[in-house]
């Protein structure tokens, strides 16, 4: 008798040693569960169990078929072998967590797989049983992870609900911290609070900044955005505030400044860290009293401007060093979100990349590609250093030039992530920060070979600003030339 056999034995007397069906049945009928599994006898009695659980299953013989039937059926959980002949559990996963990324899979293993399976679940899987296994243990582990869907679902409803209700273009995930993000911003549709949003460059800062106009009183008044760290320190006061002709060598005329602009609407002033200390003078008596006045202009204007600010800068740092005043940052931080890092929020990113590949296929007027499962796999364990924005131009470029109906690893051009040896010997030495660190010296320094030091060219490839590139540079040491080596930078 195999193995397979065996366990299917087992199951069967489970199953048939008993004359009730399972507990609570009659709520489990709307769950939809596939179980792929290349042994018929083991698959028979999976198939035959889940039944009496109250579950609705259907099954298939290989991976092929699986990938195949998912296309056009929507299951909330899918059981899948992991050794099966031509495409094995891995592939499938991959595949399965690309076309419906909120489908939970529990992987079957025997003990001598235990380290694929562990990858499984790096992967997206939700959790795996060895074999033999019983069946109270696998359907306690069905139940959890069905659980899981239904909450995640009811989670993806309520951002659907909000999307429909309010214009939070562009701000997508299913995480619980987006979640919470989108809870926030539906509270804040009517208010007038000074917002602060934190959170490394590429998060999506700005649309978060424009998810809160658009959902606001002033959404038809103008939304003005200034990137304060591409303003040099000597015309900041000038275009924020304005001058009058004649206040300064070269005021051959009268300027408005930003803030005219912004009147009656939303100024989004990003990288407010940057913001000179005469600035912040200038910046705190507007939040304080509503008035500005130009350089070299004695009378105030009062103007009706929402200030929303951002940084990827610790705040609460630079008013201990003195580089940011603390009564401004006390006005400022009334409501703060935080946009976290993408690779702490990794269930977010098969989300994103959906999203992606859709509005950038929509645009040039083509069918959506399908993406490989070494590309998936890539893409789900890359650091991502420059967050959404890097995984946005990623894709776009991958639509844009893919040749043929799939994208694969070649059309992402990225470099490969850490080995997990790697990871390892940096963990004991310095920590994840410190391995993170590492991959990012050396996704910086390839972005820059790729494109032979031309530092605007490599920041927008990377998704972040030449500002953020630059300082990055200084922070990792990478010296500027012409040609990159990464062994020798």
């Amino acid at each position: 008798m195999t193995g397979g056999e065996k366990i299917a034995t087992c199951l069967r007397f489970s199953l048939f040693g008993r004359g009730d069906a399972a507990p609570g049945g009659s709520s489990r009928n709307m769950f939809n569960i596939l179980v792929v599994e290349d042994q018929k006898n083991m698959r028979e009695s999976l198939v035959i169990a889940f039944k009496r659980a109250g579950y609705h299953v259907e099954s298939v013989e290989s991976g092929e078929m699986a990938v195949k039937l998912q296309k056009t059926h929507a299951f909330d959980l899918v059981i899948v072998d992991l050794k099966m002949e031509a495409m094995d559990g891995l592939e499938v996963l991959s595949h399965i967590k690309r076309d419906n990324p909120s489908t939970e899979i529990i992987v079957m293993t025997a003990f001598g797989t235990i380290d694929s399976a562990i990858m499984a679940m790096r992967k997206g899987a939700y959790d795996y049983v060895t074999k033999p296994f019983q069946l109270p243990d696998i359907l306690s582990v069905i139940e959890r992870a069905l659980e899981k869907k239904r909450l995640s679902d009811k989670a993806s409803d309520l951002q659907k609900e909000c999307k429909e209700k309010y214009k939070f273009e562009g701000v997508v995930g299913n995480s619980p911290v987006m979640m919470r993000v989108l809870n926030i911003l539906m509270e804040l549709t009517n208010s007038e609070s000074t917002v602060l949003v934190t959170g490394e460059s590429g998060t999506g800062k700005e649309l978060v900044a424009r998810a809160i106009h658009s959902n606001s009183r002033r959404s038809d008044k103008p939304f003005v955005v200034v990137n304060c760290g591409a303003l040099p320190e000597s015309l900041q006061e000038s275009e924020l505030f304005g001058h009058v002709m004649g206040s300064f060598t070269g005021a051959v005329k009268d300027k408005k400044g930003i803030f005219l602009e912004a009147q009656g609407g939303t100024l989004f002033l990003d990288e407010i860290g940057e913001v000179s200390l005469s600035s912040q003078v200038k910046l705190l008596r507007f939040l304080q009293n509503g008035e500005i006045r130009r350089v070299g202009d004695n009378k105030p204007i009062n103007l009706d401007v929402r200030v929303i600010v951002a940084t990827n800068k610790d705040l609460d740092v630079a008013t201990k060093n003195g580089s940011f005043r603390k009564d401004l940052f006390y006005r400022l931080n009334v409501i703060r979100i935080h946009l976290p890092p993408l690779r702490e929020r990794k269930e977010d990113i098969p989300v994103l990349t959906n999203y992606f590949v859709n509005v950038y296929s929509n645009k040039l007027g083509k069918k959506p590609p399908e993406i490989s499962g070494e590309a998936i796999s890539l893409i789900q364990n890359y650091p991502w250093p420059g967050n959404v924005r890097e995984l946005e131009n990623v894709i776009e470029r991958s639509v844009t030039l893919v040749r043929g109906d799939k994208i694969t690893v070649a059309d992402l051009a990225l470099q490969s992530p850490l080995s997990t040896d790697d990871m390892d010997i940096m963990s004991e030495t310095g920590g994840i920060r410190a391995a993170l660190a590492l991959q990012e010296r050396k996704t910086i320094i390839e972005s820059l070979r790729r494109c032979a030091g031309n530092r605007k060219q490599a920041a927008s490839n990377l998704g972040i600003s030449t500002t953020t590139l630059w300082r990055k540079m200084k922070e990792y040491q990478i010296i500027p030339k012409t040609s990159y080596n990464t062994e020798n930078t």
